[in-house]
């Protein structure tokens, strides 16, 4: 979907359509969830500071988010989506992953299917979305970005290798800025940068992303769509109106966030084995850290104290906090044939 916890409010009020908007925080402390694209001309980008995306653009208009709204719609555009297909791969509210190769209304051309839900989602609900059709998700990925907004973009076998080696490494799906900038260092540019290196170079360097790398270097992405998949982690975090430097305080702020994660797990079923915690500190420096255990946490009050034990081995610290998160990973469906962990912390 095109900006679209943005495009859903332009939808619904008028008076926003054709100005830029930003879904967040306006307050000194917020963010940005989502930008428009009118505010995107200006720099204006997801997860930006909202006193950053107000300086660069002076007539930003801020709204308060409303998720319930944006997963109503989302339901819709899932709907749309299974009248083609069952195989969907959801990878967060406005975007998916579809196989089509058989689709259900016997299409022959991916992109008419392509077409015709984005016609069909245009109808129901008002919004527009882009398409990236390609013989694997990687490629996909990138062309759905190809021709936003309310675009689509094809890139066919015979077209694939050629697209990726002329990209730069920082737009490839899953290479951030920290890996962009040690691939820049290696003399490693471009996709075809990439190509010209041996698996076992790539490999040393980049450990098993390496392998990941070497392969898409070359358009090759095996991964199946999986209607089945699972989310792997949950989170929570909450950013201050005044930073925090008592560490009461922040054993207090944490409750909320981990009764948050806790309620995600109890109504999926789900356990987890890894608690992250995350700081973000006054002059905007993250550091996040870890515990694994060795059988799933299977209450709240383990969580609490996990959570609680991690963030005492870091404080007090000689700087404010601004941001505290918790989130559980390494998630799997409750077995109650597993031991149950129980330990004192």
């Amino acid at each position: 979907m095109d900006a679209f916890y943005a495009s859903v409010e332009q939808r619904d009020n008028p008076d926003l359509r054709g100005k830029p908007v930003a879904v967040g925080g306006s307050r000194e402390r917020g963010g940005v969830a989502a930008a428009s694209y009118e505010a995107r001309k200006f720099g204006v980008r997801s997860a930006m500071p909202s006193v950053t995306a107000k300086r660069q653009c002076p007539d930003l208009i801020f709204v308060k988010p409303r998720f319930e709204v944006y997963k109503a719609v989302s339901q819709q555009i899932r709907e749309i989506f299974a009248e083609h297909t069952l195989i969907i791969e959801p990878l967060s509210l406005d975007e998916a992953y579809l196989d089509v190769s058989e689709n259900l209304q016997g299409i022959p051309l991916a992109r008419d299917v392509a077409l015709a839900i984005r016609s069909k989602i245009k109808e129901v609900t008002g919004l527009n979305a882009s398409a990236g059709i390609s013989y694997n998700k990687f490629l996909a990925k990138l062309a759905s970005d190809h021709r936003k907004p309310n675009g689509q973009y094809v890139i066919t076998p015979e077209m694939g290798p050629a697209f990726v080696e002329a990209l730069p490494v920082g737009k490839f799906h899953g290479i951030g800025p920290a890996t962009s900038t040690k691939m820049n260092a290696l003399g490693l540019y471009t996709g075809l940068d990439m190509r010209n290196q041996s698996l076992e170079f790539m490999q040393t360097k980049f450990g098993k992303a390496g392998s990941y790398y070497y392969w898409i270097s070359r358009g090759v992405d095996n991964r199946e769509v999986r209607a089945d998949r699972i989310r792997k982690s949950v989170g929570a975090e909450n950013t201050f109106f005044t930073d925090l430097t008592d560490i009461d305080a922040m054993v207090v702020e944490l409750g909320p966030l981990i009764d948050k994660v806790w309620r995600y797990c109890e109504g999926a079923g789900n356990r987890g084995r890894t608690v992250t915690l995350k700081i973000k500190f006054t002059d905007f420096e993250i550091i996040t850290r870890s515990r694994s255990v060795p059988v799933a946490v299977s209450s709240r009050g383990d969580l609490d104290r996990i959570s609680v034990a991690l963030l005492q081995n870091e404080m007090p610290v000689p700087k404010p906090v601004r941001l505290l998160g918790i989130s559980l990973s390494m998630l799997q469906p409750v077995d109650d044939s597993e031991p149950q962990l129980a330990l004192p912390i």
